[in-house]
């Protein structure tokens, strides 16, 4: 009769349901599906790929969570793209504990950087292979989620025009980019608004409000970054300057990694915001997509909502250290 063995069974192959967006100018460059195949196969991972237009990213998101989960045909979802198609798919796995995975194929993929992903595809798999998984918080505005940051005023204005350029002329994004903050420095639009937190309320006037979902870094080595993603708040910026040569200073500055608070702008760190203005409706930056909304817009932050796949804290930290002292960024 045969013996029990000590051995551990090996895992059952993970199953993923994979979504990529179809519209986003790094896809359309380059089909990601055969190298992604081939990473997937090479841990015996048994990956769906789904290849779907921007604005089906949500929908097909909810149909393929409702199939993930313990007992479910997929034990992840996947999503492949820039940080806004991230961001929109994050949105829909936000609370429901089922693991999500991040494909950075985008330009700047930030959530992945600040996760402490590699940026190349056999990288991220690398990561999703191992299974190891930690809780981000994610932050909200009048119930759209973000996993990055959201804006009001200039950023918002400047990605709308950019967007009109480019359905027009068919430019690239970063050449209409420029034309944008060309025309709307030129215009210089300030904002009047009234920000309520949990301990404090006050009025501005401002070209750029910033939120952040955690605090993001303003000075050298690492200006835009975020060293952690769970700390439960939410960070807030507001530029001080009302011309827009003072503004093109601190563009400047933060570059550099330069700012400083009592000269360039205000920040505070906090669970939740109100913003009231005057306006019928305003632009909204949300991880790079510019929506609608009525305000008041109200933003809060949902600690520990994600569950990713990503190394762990110790590990990313680590990696920012062996790059500081190679002299990287």
């Amino acid at each position: 009769m045969p013996q029990p063995s000590d051995e551990p069974r090996p895992a059952a192959p993970l199953r993923l349901a994979v979504i990529l967006n179809a519209g986003g100018g790094a896809v359309q460059a380059r089909d990601p599906r055969p190298a992604l195949s081939a990473a997937f196969a090479r841990h015996g991972i048994e990956a769906d790929l789904h290849m779907v237009k921007g604005e089906a990213l949500v929908d097909t998101a909810r149909d393929l969570l409702r199939q993930a989960g313990p007992g479910r045909h997929f034990d992840a979802v996947v999503a492949g793209g820039g940080d806004g198609s991230i961001g929109a798919v994050a949105g829909v796995m936000a609370g429901s504990g089922v693991a999500f995975g991040v494909l950075p194929l985008g330009t700047l993929n930030h959530f992945a950087k600040d996760l402490g992903l590699p940026q190349e595809i056999d990288g991220a798999v690398d990561v999703i292979a191992a299974r190891q998984t930690r809780m981000v918080d994610v932050a909200e505005v009048n119930g759209r989620v973000f996993v990055n940051n959201s804006s009001i005023g200039l950023y918002a204005t400047m990605v709308a025009d950019r967007d009109r350029q480019r359905e027009r002329s068919g430019w690239g994004k970063w050449p209409a980019m420029v034309l944008a903050g060309a025309r709307v420095l030129l215009r210089y639009p300030v904002r009047h608004l009234r920000v309520r937190t949990e301990a404090w309320e006050k009025r501005y006037r401002t070209p750029l409000l910033f939120i952040g979902n955690n605090a993001y870094e303003v000075s050298l080595p690492r200006p835009g970054t975020r060293a952690v993603l769970d700390d439960g708040r939410l960070c807030l910026f507001v530029v001080r300057h009302g011309r827009p040569w003072g503004l093109l200073k601190v563009a400047v500055r933060a570059l550099a990694g330069r700012l400083r608070e009592e000269r360039d702008f205000e920040s505070h760190l906090v669970q939740e915001a109100e913003i009231q203005s005057h306006s019928a409706w305003m632009r909204v930056s949300v991880d790079g997509e510019v929506v609608p909304m009525r305000p008041p817009l109200r933003y809060g932050i949902r600690p520990g909502a994600l569950r990713v796949f990503a190394p762990a804290p110790a590990a990313v930290g680590e990696v920012v250290t062996e790059e500081r002292a190679a002299g990287g960024p």
